[in-house]
């Protein structure tokens, strides 16, 4: 009886333990340098999957910040580990959109999460991912 009561009691601890590590979230600051002005604010969009990545879709978080400083912080709090990437625009001219030359080459100063750039266009999420698996503070510098 006692060795059925010792078993059984494995097995609740591991189905417990099991649906916690699926359910544990971490939080996420988002630190945005190179900042030349405090005008306007910074737009940030954090992307789960490559498939949403630079498009506007109810699934990617998205918020903005005001610049204080010459910088500016974001918090995001309950990610599920995974993969993420961001992209951010510093909208100077406080407008709510990036403003683009000719051929949509942005006028206003952007970012990519692990400082990725691409060649003639926006980097690919494989360049701009990251691991979310603790509590984490990146740091994006704006082009």
């Amino acid at each position: 009886m006692k060795k059925n009561l010792l078993i059984i009691t494995f097995i609740c601890f591991g189905i417990l333990t099991t649906k916690a590590q699926e359910e544990e979230t971490f939080d996420l600051t988002v630190e945005i340098t190179g900042i030349t002005t405090d005008a306007g604010k910074v737009f940030i969009a954090v992307y789960d999957k490559q498939e949403n990545f630079l498009k506007d879709t109810e699934k990617s978080l998205k918020t903005n910040v005001v610049v204080e400083n010459k910088k500016a912080i974001a918090k995001f709090k309950g990610l599920k580990k995974g993969e993420y990437a961001i992209s951010i625009f510093h909208d100077e001219n406080d407008n709510n959109k990036m403003d683009t030359k000719i051929f949509g080459i942005p006028k206003e100063p952007y970012g990519f999460s692990n400082n990725a750039t691409g060649f003639m266009g926006p980097p690919k999420f494989e360049d701009a991912k990251f691991l979310i698996d603790s509590n984490k503070t990146i740091q994006i510098k704006v082009n």
